[in-house]
């Protein structure tokens, strides 16, 4: 395995010169462990592309709906825990600061602070009937991503490339975007104990150079940067076949022969210069206000145009003008008037652009799209005008990629408080999202330290209504 990527490599370029035969090089080459592997059962999706909305907005400002929050503005929430969120909250009910709409054949609610996504609102499953376990920032990207609150294990883009392999020779099958890095940081997507060619590429958008020491270097043209290549895989495997428990070997063999591939490919995946006008402005790429997400998700569709299957964008704000804080802009303790505006406005042109680029392209049908937070937010105040973390209900939505458009389901209380109707974990989504990639999540297990481990551990079910 050592010898995979590089002798592979090796050989073609003898066939070419003539110095090789092709009997001998049709000889069987070790299996690579990024090579393409079959799904459980026919995938309706064939790449994911998922919009973390870091500091985790408020779905009763957001998209859940709640008249009886406006008729009953600063009553006591009957229920309600001051020590539901990280901080300690009134009690009192707060009302949504926005106006609300109904949208589409649907007639989904939305907020005043969507008005692009609400033109999306048909190709959209909502879940309105989340919860989680975790109730602060980092436990809880960690629960959304991996199924647990600590880090140490698997996220799901790893697990997927594992499943399932690479879709792209000369680009990473998992990437991560990122401006400012959530709280978390690179431990939020990470393979774990998962071999590291499952490992997330991290993608800082706020560098003119996205991924850094990719270039050749300058003393080295391309016949000797890949002679060297040629001559480490050859060591490499010499050792391997006296070491054969070094199973990180054939990894680090891998990255250097993809690291070779993408010096070509990378820069031309994230040039976004050839993109017609018209795109650039329906992304809003020259915006001040969402000019970095409108790249990101422009990036991601390029992304997976060229065979990236897991794409994970993690909204940020290098220096919020607006009193939110940079590694989670949607937190907004203390006014949520103030920080869901802006930060809708920085997200909401992107998102639809990206939708609605997807389909036009004939893409979204292959491409499931995710939209979520960490958690959810109280319905009752902290402070006079703000929100604390609400781990007991929380909205997310997806759209394409096998899902069915225009339904709602599950439900949260009167107030948008508790998830109380089809309630639904992180393991539920994991199963699904894996199940429209076509995969059986109780089948994709990893043994470590003597245990068959799963993304979604000893739960998990599939929500077989929102699939198309």
């Amino acid at each position: 395995m050592g010898m995979g990527a590089g002798s592979l490599a090796f050989s073609k370029m003898l066939f070419d010169e003539g110095l090789l035969t092709a009997a001998a090089s049709a000889a069987p080459a070790p299996a690579s462990p990024m090579a393409p592997r079959a799904p459980n059962f026919p995938p309706r999706a064939k790449s994911v592309i998922w919009l973390f909305m870091t500091g985790s907005p408020s779905q009763v400002d957001t998209f859940d709906y709640k008249p009886e929050l406006q008729k009953r503005h600063g009553q006591p929430l009957a229920g309600a825990d001051p020590k539901t969120g990280f901080f300690t909250t009134s009690g009192k009910i707060l009302k949504s600061p926005f106006g609300w709409k109904r949208h589409g054949e649907s007639g989904a609610w939305v907020s005043d602070i969507l008005p692009n996504l609400a033109r999306h609102v048909d190709d959209m499953a909502f879940i309105h009937s989340g919860f989680t376990k975790a109730n602060n920032h980092a436990p809880g990207a960690f629960e959304m991503c991996s199924g647990v609150m600590r880090p140490g294990r698997p996220c799901m883009g790893s697990w997927v490339t594992y499943g399932l392999g690479t879709r792209s020779q000369n680009l990473p099958a998992f990437m991560v975007m990122h401006e400012t890095k959530p709280r978390g940081e690179d431990e939020i997507w990470s393979a774990g104990f998962l071999p590291k060619n499952f490992q997330a590429l991290g993608i800082d958008s706020r560098n003119a150079k996205p991924i850094a020491d990719l270039d050749r270097l300058s003393s080295l043209n391309d016949a000797q940067q890949r002679a060297e290549l040629d001559l480490l895989a050859q060591v490499n495997g010499d050792f391997a076949e006296q070491h054969r428990l070094e199973a990180e070997l054939a990894t680090r063999a891998e990255s250097f022969e993809l690291a070779y591939r993408m010096q070509t490919a990378a820069p031309e995946a994230f040039d976004i210069a050839n993109e017609s006008a018209a795109t650039k402005a329906l992304y809003g790429i020259d915006s001040k206000e969402c000019g970095v997400f409108a790249r990101q998700c422009l990036t991601s569709r390029r992304l997976i145009e060229r065979g990236v299957r897991f794409v994970q964008i993690f909204a940020g704000k290098s220096a919020p003008r607006d009193g939110s804080v940079p590694d989670v802009p949607w937190d907004g303790h203390d006014n949520i008037e103030t920080n869901h505006r802006s930060c809708a406005a920085a997200t909401d042109q992107p998102t639809a652009a990206l939708l609605a680029d997807l389909k036009s392209r004939g893409l979204l049908d292959d491409t499931l799209v995710i939209w979520s937070g960490e958690f959810g937010r109280t319905s009752d105040s902290q402070g006079s005008l703000g929100r604390d973390h609400n781990p007991n209900a929380f909205t997310m939505w997806m759209a394409g990629g096998g899902v069915k458009g225009g339904v709602h389901y599950g439900a949260t209380d009167e107030f948008g408080y508790k998830a109380v109707e089809n309630r639904v974990d992180v393991h539920d989504i994991h199963a699904t999202i894996l199940r429209l990639l076509g995969i059986d999540h109780e089948r994709l297990t990893y043994r470590f330290n003597g245990r068959d481990y799963r993304l979604t551990d000893l739960s998990g079910n599939v929500i077989q209504e929102i699939l198309a």
